[in-house]
Order: C-alpha cells, then structure tokens, then sequence
C-alpha cells in the first residue's frame, strides 16, 4: 500500500509534536532539576512560570486518582490509530495539520501515562488569573489541532456550499 504524500505530512507533524514534547518533558524532569510536584522555576513571573504537575487524570482533573490510566492509555492509542488511517484519507492541508497535531499530542501524554503513571505538565500561566491550568507541549498540540479541525470543517463546508450555488447559477 502506498502512503499518500499528504498523509506523510500528517505522520511528520504527529513525530515532530512527540520529539519536542518528549525533550522538553526531558528538560523540566532533568535539566531544571524539578522532582516534586508543585516545584516551579519562575521564567517571567508572575505570568509565566514552569511548575511540575503529575496529572493522573484527563482535562479538569477528571480521574484525577489515577484510576483510568490504562483505559487512557488504550483509548488515546486508538484514537492515534483512527486519525493515523483518517490522514491516508485525507485531502486538504488544514485537516492533514490538524489530524497530525492531535496524533501526535494523544501519543505524547500515551507515552508518559505509561513511563510514569501520569502526565508531565510544566507550563503555567495560572499568574495571570485567567488561566489556571498548568498544560505542555503535547496538550498545547491537541487543543491547536482540534481548532484547526473546527476551522476546516466550516471552511470546507463554505467551499462546498459556494461551489452547489455556483452550480445552480
């Protein structure tokens, strides 16, 4: 079977997110020398601050107990899966970005819930008091990619409307 060019970007996008979250995991574990959680290097304080989070659970802290790491762990790769065959599908450039960051953000917070028992959150803007959450690369990832998925969806859908009314001219 041969693997459309496009859907190689996807594949690329979706390594690229998984290296660079991996090293900057890397990097806040070793490199900062933060090993407990709730320790925190100040980079522009009070807005921006890295502070090590071992997140157990999903958005929210929804299973926060740790309780669902394996059926996350199964659930993420599959999802992986589904998007990895939705890019050989795939024919528009905005969807083959999206599929390929969400790939790649899903695979990142797989790998640690199986090295570690929970997720490496590091980047903290909860100084600001708009944004409490403490989040990383592979969840900035996800959350870009979804919205680049709404964003061709309505384009997509636009393109296809215009083009049934030019047809009925």
């Amino acid at each position: 079977m041969k693997i459309p060019r496009i859907a190689l970007a996807a594949y690329g996008f979706a390594l690229l997110i998984i290296v660079v979250d991996q090293l900057t995991k890397a990097w806040v574990l070793n490199g900062l020398g933060l090993r407990f959680e709730g320790q925190s290097h100040p980079i522009w304080a009070p807005i921006f601050n890295i502070t090590l989070v071992h997140n157990e659970g999903v958005s929210f802290g929804l299973f926060g107990d740790g309780s669902a790491r394996w059926m996350l762990s199964v659930f993420s790769v599959a999802v992986a899966g589904v998007l990895g065959w939705w890019a050989l599908k795939a024919d528009r450039r905005l969807l083959v970005s999206a599929i390929g960051l969400i790939m790649g953000g899903a695979i990142g917070n797989v790998i640690d819930r199986i090295r570690f028992g929970f997720v490496v959150d590091f980047l903290d803007f909860s100084g600001t008091g708009v944004f409490p959450w403490v989040f990383n690369v592979a969840d900035s990832a996800i959350t870009i990619g979804v919205i680049l998925l709404i964003l061709d969806s309505i384009l997509s859908e636009r393109a296809a409307k215009v083009g049934v009314a030019a047809e009925k001219s």
